[in-house]
């Protein structure tokens, strides 16, 4: 998330109480999770397992809880928690909205867009042209629709991450200020729930299809064309690229990459990242061919234990 005013090291940390290491005017441009940061984004980083890391990212400043040594071209913002003043930033610079309206004032709709009875629409939504909208879809906050976009009843858009912080005193949750990104010609089923970015986007490609009952993780980048059927989950921090099949049932974990093209049978647990242009199934995950000739094999095995026996 970039900031609507550039600010300054000193500013910034005036607004979180805390010191820093750095010029007062170095600029501070946004805030960032590690894998989407840019130049002049905080990042922030609470365990010394990760120092390395969010100090050599793109990130130009950084949230720490620990006086070290600032890289050449890099500030330090030194905090006592890291998470919370991140969280203080994101209450600052995008505020929970509340709404007294089903369709906020500062929404901007396409012509032609229908919009069917007892949808809401949270501020600054943007939705294209030629759009259907079904009964009961929620569409919170910053989310954008883009053209000939189809959303099935009691879908819910740009719900916060699934993303806490275990305390002594129970999970405390990192706030989203993120959006969702919905491209041309997608058509949404009935029942999903996709989740905005932490603080950057959540993207579902161009002309990609969704069945009924698909949770979709924030941060999630599907490609152009993907087809996903019914009771799929995909975590967050996922990429799907151009063209992806994901059939009913599938799960993955957090952070990995289907390549193009790639198809994954169903109730498969995609486990790790896996290349494109192939067939998958099962748990842990395997090229389908390979793991269909071990199952098949499988079923020889009472018969050769037999035999072993007899001789």
């Amino acid at each position: 998330m970039k900031f609507p005013t550039p600010h300054t090291l000193k500013n910034i940390a005036n607004l979180l109480g805390c010191s820093y290491v750095g010029a007062d005017d170095f600029p501070v441009l946004g805030m960032n999770e590690i894998h989407v940061v840019t130049t002049g984004d905080i990042v922030f980083v609470d365990h010394p397992k990760y120092y390395d890391k969010a100090l050599k990212s793109a990130a130009t400043v950084v949230l720490i809880n620990k006086k070290v040594e600032c890289l050449e071209g890099k500030a330090l913002l030194i905090s006592d928690d890291p998470f919370r003043d991140f969280n203080k930033l994101t209450q600052h610079f995008k505020p929970f909205l509340a709404s007294s309206v089903s369709i906020d004032s500062s929404s901007q709709i396409g012509e032609g867009t229908q919009i069917q009875p007892h949808v809401f629409i949270g501020p600054n939504v943007k939705i294209g042209k030629n759009c259907l909208i079904h009964a009961n879809v929620t569409i919170l906050k910053d989310t954008v629709i883009g053209d000939n976009v189809v959303i099935g009843a009691g879908t819910v858009l740009a719900g916060d991450a699934f993303y806490y912080k275990n305390r002594p005193e129970g999970f405390d949750q990192l706030l989203s200020c993120g959006r969702v990104i919905i491209e041309n010609d997608v058509h949404i089923g009935t029942g999903c729930t996709i989740d905005r970015g932490v603080t950057g986007d959540t993207t579902i490609g161009e002309g990609s299809k969704l069945d009924n009952q698909i949770q979709i993780g924030h941060d999630t980048v599907l490609g152009k064309k993907c087809l996903i059927a019914s009771q799929t989950g995909i975590a967050g921090c996922c990429i799907l690229e151009d063209e992806v099949t994901l059939w009913g049932q599938v799960g993955t974990n957090s952070g990995i990459t289907i390549g193009a093209k790639a198809v994954v049978l169903g109730q498969t647990g995609v486990t790790k990242s896996i290349a494109g242009g192939k067939t998958y199934f099962g748990t842990p995950i395997q090229e389908s061919r390979t793991k269909l000739k071990e199952m098949a094999a499988l079923r020889h095995l009472p018969e050769l234990l037999k035999k072993l026996k007899e001789k």
